[in-house]
């Protein structure tokens, strides 16, 4: 078969990827502006991450802690460039770069257990809605951490952050992170609501009857109902008691955490420290 033989050449382009991924990190480190060498370097790295990852998803599927990572990676990589289109001094890119390298080997490592071939039609929307919420809040914690760099420079000045340095003078400003990070944090927050009422009122239809019943209650569900409550309560103390600054860092930190847990930490401990999958 076509995709059986496109399967051979997965860690060709995997390599491929994680080496072009690293040339652009190198290209890209220490400076301000986005050279076309170090765009094109990125863009072909996320063209062969985006193969690589269509080819995990056939003949047969497989999914895990180690695609889902790889996935959240390639989202908040797509994040970035739309978003660097209004703000192209964000000073992201060697960061993603390297981390797109670590999670496309990190897939190919630990590539996950085949999908059930009677898993509901449902399940694929399942599984994109909650890596798109793991994209968003990923982008989230980049922005926030960049509020603490910030953050850092106003409090201490230039000599913590010299004027030819990446996180120098042409930072974005605090406030314009801001705004940044709690849109990211909003719109995952909603795609995460979706996702959660989505598996809770199908999940008979998307796992199995028994396998539904349960997932009602099980581990992941736990975690992202409490991630869920994070973030809930982060946007409603933004809105209400004005909270901001490392107040709501923290809290982007713990929600995003707890959400890592919900999916990527158990099939962790299931592929890597018990060896189900």
């Amino acid at each position: 078969m076509i995709v059986a033989s496109a399967q051979s050449y997965v860690p060709i382009l995997t390599f491929a990827s994680a080496a072009a991924y690293l040339a652009a990190a190198a290209v890209c480190h220490g400076r301000t502006q986005l050279s076309r060498r170090g765009a094109l370097l990125l863009a072909v790295a996320a063209l062969l991450h985006a193969v690589v990852i269509g080819l995990g998803l056939t003949s047969p599927p497989r999914f895990g802690f180690g695609p889902a990572l790889s996935m959240t990676a390639w989202l908040a990589l797509l994040a970035y460039a739309i978003e660097s289109i209004n703000y192209p001094l964000l000073q992201l890119r060697w960061r993603l770069a390297l981390t797109g390298a670590a999670t496309v080997l990190l897939a190919w490592l630990f590539p996950g257990s085949p999908l059930k071939a009677q898993s509901s039609d449902l399940l694929p929307l399942h599984l994109a809605l909650g890596l798109a919420s793991y994209g968003l809040f990923a982008v989230a914690v980049w922005h926030a951490w960049l509020m603490t760099r910030a953050e850092a420079r106003m409090r201490e000045g230039p000599k913590l952050l010299p004027e030819n340095t990446e996180e120098g003078s042409r930072m974005l400003p605090l406030l314009t992170l801001e705004r940044l990070t709690f849109r990211f944090v909003t719109l995952g927050f909603v795609v995460l609501t979706i996702t959660i009422l989505q598996g809770w009122f199908f999940s008979e239809q998307l796992f199995g009857t028994l396998s539904g019943r349960a997932s009602a209650w099980s581990h992941k569900t736990i975690f992202s109902l409490l991630s869920w409550a994070v973030f809930a309560a982060l946007l409603w103390a933004r809105h209400s008691l004005g909270w901001r600054g490392q107040r709501a860092v923290r809290m982007v930190y713990a929600g995003a955490a707890l959400l890592l847990l919900s999916y990527v930490g158990y099939h962790f401990v299931l592929e890597v420290v018990l060896r189900r999958a």
